[in-house]
């Protein structure tokens, strides 16, 4: 069947899983990028498509600017994937809201995973999704497409609540905001890549902080390592938060 894989991914870490499975459905699967938000993204799916979602959780919830970036994507009955990463904390409400978005633009689920990956703040997870989490995303999609090809209609459960009752501070700034040091280039990379057009197109070392969401895209991405994160408060949050989540969770997946 035609698979898309539709993402929101400042640091490509939910389109890694989201890309794997969608790949196993069909090879090379088309791709559609949400992240940033001046993007077009009109696109129209049948009944004879699938479509595989990805994106990150943000306090137990997915990211409040998605729903919006998914207003012009619209599905026919067209079977869908659900996937949120998530690095280690939990992800709460945030599975249940993306399937909950994605059936009201049109899409059935019909699966959905909870993945684990490297959190943005601290070291959690590093190097997560790594190979053993792409296999178990393989083998979940081919289990996908078994059941798409029997046309097993099993009503798909996914954990969480309705009303939402997490992600209070996944729907504000959290205050970490990049700093720019001197190797600054002007190469203007950061302000075309931040997801939601925070950074001043005119002096990149401005960050608007009631549009910054911390994704630290822009750290991730420079190529001078201009942008950073090297204040004592955000280093000694950083360690401690680090330590708090340092148990590990594993991929889950639902059928």
């Amino acid at each position: 069947m035609k698979t898309t894989a539709i993402y929101f991914s400042p640091t490509g870490t939910s389109k890694r899983g989201c890309v794997a499975i969608a790949n196993v459905l069909q090879a090379e699967a088309g791709q559609i990028d949400v992240t940033i938000a001046q993007n077009s993204h009109k696109q129209e799916f049948t009944s004879d498509e699938v479509v595989v979602f990805g994106a990150p959780v943000y306090g137990g919830r997915v990211f409040k600017g998605l729903e919006n970036r998914l207003k012009q994507i619209k599905g026919n009955k067209t079977p869908c994937v659900i996937t949120v990463t998530y690095g280690n904390r939990d992800y709460d409400d945030a599975l249940l809201e993306l399937a909950d978005i994605a059936s009201a633009q049109g899409f059935i689920p019909i699966a959905g995973a909870a993945l684990i990956g490297e959190h943005t703040f601290g070291r959690i997870q590093v190097g997560r999704p790594n190979a053993n989490d792409i296999d178990e995303d393989i083998t979940f999609a081919k289990n996908i497409l078994k059941k798409l090809q029997t046309g097993d209609s099993n009503y798909l459960q996914l954990p969480g609540n309705r009303p939402y009752i997490y992600g209070a501070e996944g729907m504000k700034p959290v205050g970490f905001i990049p700093s720019t040091n001197e190797n600054c280039t002007s190469c203007g990379l950061c302000a075309e890549q931040c997801p939601e057009g925070a950074i001043d197109s005119e002096d990149y070392s401005k960050i608007d902080e009631n549009k910054c969401i911390s994704c630290f895209r822009c750290i991730r991405s420079c190529p001078v390592n201009a942008k950073n994160m090297e204040t004592a408060a955000y280093k000694n949050f950083a360690e401690d938060f680090s330590k708090k989540m340092a148990n590990p969770r594993e991929n889950q997946f639902f059928l």
